[in-house]
């Protein structure tokens, strides 16, 4: 199954665009126009790293920084562009400026927390996701939690990753990742009849793939239940028969 415990950066501060940028008319302040100067800037930046263009999305990061340093997802964004350009330092410097920003700001912290756990500092990276899941204002906690839950299953740290995966489910019960990494979770630690409850939650809020369906033959082999491995096998290779896990399993006879 390809399942990836590695966060993706777009998976922590919410960069998409939505809409086009705006425009005004009539009249303005010099500080407003510094303001929407700012803002434009900040959006053709985000533009720029989410199409891969990293050194023109600096630039414009960096002139939006320079009329509002106070402008927190400028400083994240080049952050991200800096770990994109394999910039350590700066990217460090560009999180704690927009922690300094908006030190509440829950998206900043949970963006920190994940560059944090890349940089393999999970003692500070649990302390930020821990913050950025427990505001009140955070409506995608489950996400948070869900994150901290993989960060600290690659330190690892398997009761820890399990308290923030179970927190995850208290705030969305049905949330498929968290239900979905405590199955895997729970297999590593050989716990194979917990692991196929949780693929049996996930299974039931989620589309079945080729992956979940090899999972799922593991889970049964582990468990000596051949009859319903071999259900989930002449399934997968009903549906999937072009996937790797389809390949695998032939292969493998």
């Amino acid at each position: 199954m390809t399942t990836s415990k590695r966060i993706l950066p777009a998976a922590m501060v919410l960069l998409l665009l939505a809409g086009c940028i705006s425009t005004t008319t009539g009249s303005a302040t010099p500080e407003a126009d510094e303001t929407d100067a700012a803002e434009l800037n900040y959006e053709l930046g985000a533009r720029y790293y989410n199409n891969g263009k990293y050194e023109l999305a600096k630039d414009r990061l960096l002139l939006s920084i320079e009329l509002d340093p106070k402008r927190a997802i400028a400083h994240s964004t080049l952050a991200l562009t800096y770990e994109a350009l394999d910039n350590e330092r700066l990217a460090t410097e560009s999180y704690k400026a927009a922690l300094r920003a908006e030190p509440r700001n829950f998206d900043v912290q949970n963006a920190y927390a994940v560059f944090l756990c890349r940089q393999r500092d999970f003692s500070n990276a649990k302390k930020y996701f821990e913050k950025a899941g427990g505001h009140p204002e955070n409506d995608n906690a489950e996400v948070t939690l869900t994150n901290a839950g993989m960060c600290m299953s690659e330190q690892p740290d398997y009761a820890a990753a399990e308290a923030f995966f179970r927190q995850a489910l208290e705030a969305r019960s049905e949330y498929p990742d968290a239900l979905l990494q405590l199955c895997l979770l729970k297999y590593r630690q050989q716990e194979y009849l917990v692991s196929r409850a949780f693929l049996q939650r996930f299974m039931s809020v989620s589309e079945t793939t080729a992956g979940v369906l090899f999972l799922a033959a593991q889970i049964e082999e582990k468990l000596g239940n051949d009859r319903a491995r071999s259900e989930y096998v002449n399934q997968l290779l009903r549906d999937f028969p072009q996937s790797d896990q389809a390949k695998r399993v032939l292969e493998s006879g």
